[in-house]
């Protein structure tokens, strides 16, 4: 894939606020997006270079394209390692991911055995889950930031302050907004909007897609969700293995809502 210098890429692991941020990138992209006067859902401003479903020619997007992705670092496009393009990667808290990731397989009718909460906690422990495993993807990508043009940014620090983090996510991308553009852009990018807004919500996916029927594909969006499913032993145990696979790393994760940022 030949990128371009104005390319900008997310990057997320699966269940990260990747379609939030989808929603946050469009909208300071697309001026129209915000009056309202373009019908574009966000997989179409925004598409996925892994989960192409509708055929895009991306050599023939005009600039500046933006793109999505979960992949790993060592799967993107070579001349990204070039410096060429940018890279927002926002990354969350994997125990809320988990059970973030544990509801949305429910909706996936491509999925065709049931798979309990015990179950699926192994599984993403393991990495067997679509994405790989989340302490690799975390890993690989934040040990190689230097080899790249890129935004380390937290789903956490965005809920916390989300105009602090459209604003920053502007300078980073070269975008000049006025202030009213940025009211419209925090305005449209909060979770109730966006659960009420099917340009952005994924609605427009096929059943055999994503079966809605059967739940939320935007569910809570809440910081320390975990603690409402999972054990005590389970959040233990989660907590060491996290120590050994990824507390070297001076990632800052918020684990509750009204905590403090910590290693």
């Amino acid at each position: 894939m030949k990128i371009r210098d104005s390319d900008v890429f997310l990057v997320t692991y699966p269940k990260s606020g990747t379609v939030w941020s989808q929603q946050i990138l469009s909208l300071i992209f697309n001026e129209g997006h915000r009056n309202g006067t373009e019908n574009i859902d966000n997989m179409t401003r925004v598409p996925w270079i892994e989960y192409n479903i509708h055929n895009m020619d991306f050599s023939s997007r005009p600039s500046p394209r933006l793109f999505s992705t979960h992949l790993p670092y060592y799967l993107m496009p070579r001349d990204l390692r070039f410096r060429t393009g940018k890279i927002i990667y926002v990354c969350r808290n994997p125990k809320d991911v988990m059970v973030s990731f544990y509801h949305f397989y429910k909706l996936n009718p491509r999925i065709k055995h049931t798979i309990n909460w015990e179950k699926f906690i192994d599984l993403y422990m393991s990495g067997k889950v679509l994405g790989g495993s989340w302490f690799n993807h975390v890993r690989g990508w934040y040990t190689h930031k230097e080899d790249f043009s890129i935004l380390f940014m937290t789903y956490e620090e965005m809920k916390k302050d989300l105009r602090s983090a459209v604003q920053k996510i502007c300078k980073f991308v070269d975008i000049n907004l006025n202030e009213e553009a940025i009211d419209t852009v925090v305005e449209k990018a909060t979770f109730k909007n966006m659960k009420q807004d099917p340009l952005a919500n994924y609605k427009f996916l096929s059943y055999d897609l994503l079966d809605q029927s059967k739940g939320e594909f935007l569910r809570k969006g809440i910081v320390g969700d975990w603690k409402n499913t999972m054990t005590v032993a389970q959040s233990e145990n989660f907590d060491k293995v996290y120590k050994e696979k990824i507390g070297d790393l001076p990632i800052k994760i918020v684990w509750h809502s009204n905590e403090e940022t910590t290693p």
